[in-house]
């Protein structure tokens, strides 16, 4: 038996115990609004919520999911469904596929407004973005900033996204757009940053690394900043503790090591300006009996991006013999699967 009363009055307290931070409490309002009304959709939805922030990624799909067969009319429960399988379950396709469904308007599944048009948008880009089709991501951006208007997270991805597409120049305008009209969003200070380093200015991106980091120092970790001796000191360090069975295979292979990689490779290689390393050549498994390397054939390992994604000398040094054996795997001809 349902009591809206007693239904609509337990979310409240779930509400406030939640922004309280008293996360126990809130689930337990909301259990007592699902006994008040079994098939609250308000409440799955934010049992989901609150799992979700607790890392219980399971749960909280199945809350969510829950939350629509209740009520399929519930966008908030279709939004945070599909940002979850994006973000946490890398079911993208999936994503893709929930996106398409509440964009094509089937009666029986809410009629979007404007700003929600403008997320669903948003989430397909991200779950495209995620499949590697940069141009389709930018494209469902830019509709959801035509649907939505001029909103912040929006118009800090569209720089992201131009920046992976190595355009960065029209990355730098969106990205100081964002940063105007979000000053304390660390996801857009730390693109900056990227952006700033690749044209060169040095000043500007330390500062936009700082702000980014100060916002939030586990998200965004200042770069490790060492000089280029002690780097190839750790490079050397990496070849030296190949086994023996593998240095003999790439004794003719150069270790070379640049900041980022250049333009012209990126296009080339259709790689990212964030990748650590890559290997460049005809693979051992691909090559006839009698190859030998190359001029072309080499290792590169990109200094400044391997110095962003490490905290301390130690850990950079980790991740260059990590980097160096991955594409040295790929002279050998081992997949990516192979070497996970």
């Amino acid at each position: 038996m349902k009591n809206n009363d007693r239904y609509w009055d337990c979310l409240d307290q779930a509400m406030e115990a939640s922004h309280g931070g008293r996360t126990d409490e809130a689930l337990a309002w909301l259990d007592e609004a699902l006994r008040a009304h079994p098939d609250g959709a308000e409440a799955h939805n934010g049992r989901g919520e609150i799992l979700w922030d607790d890392g219980r990624i399971e749960e909280a799909l199945y809350e969510f999911e829950t939350s629509l067969k209740a009520d399929p009319k519930f966008i908030t429960a279709h939004l945070n469904r599909a940002e979850l399988l994006v973000e946490d379950m890398g079911e993208y396709e999936r994503a893709v596929a929930l996106c398409d469904e509440l964009l094509a308007g089937h009666p029986e599944l809410p009629r979007l407004d404007r700003g929600s048009e403008g997320e669903v948008y948003y989430l397909k880009a991200k779950a495209v973005f995620y499949l590697d089709d940069l141009e389709g991501a930018l494209f469902l951006t830019r509709r959801a900033m035509k649907t939505s208007g001029e909103v912040p997270v929006y118009r800090a991805f569209d720089g992201q996204i131009l920046f992976e597409l190595g355009r960065f120049e029209e990355a730098r305008r969106s990205l100081e757009t964002a940063t105007a009209l979000d000053p304390e969003s660390g996801h857009a200070l730390y693109h900056l940053a990227l952006v700033l380093e690749r044209v060169g200015e040095s000043e500007g991106s330390e500062r936009a690394f700082e702000a980014a980091n100060a916002l939030d120092p586990q998200q965004y970790p200042l770069p490790v900043s060492v000089d280029l001796e002690f780097f190839n000191g750790a490079v050397s360090e990496a070849i030296d503790n190949l086994p023996r069975s593998i240095r003999e295979y790439v004794e003719d292979v150069p270790v070379l090591v640049e900041d980022y990689p250049s333009d012209d490779l990126m296009d080339e290689e259709s790689v990212s300006p964030q990748i650590l390393g890559i290997y460049i050549g005809t693979p051992r498994t691909e090559a006839g009996p009698t190859h030998q390397p190359t001029d072309v054939t080499r290792v590169v390992l990109f200094k400044k991006n391997l110095e962003k994604i490490c905290r301390d000398r130690d850990e950079l040094i980790e991740q260059i013999q990590i980097t160096l054996r991955h594409e040295i795997g790929h002279h050998l001809g081992l997949s990516e699967e192979d070497m996970e």
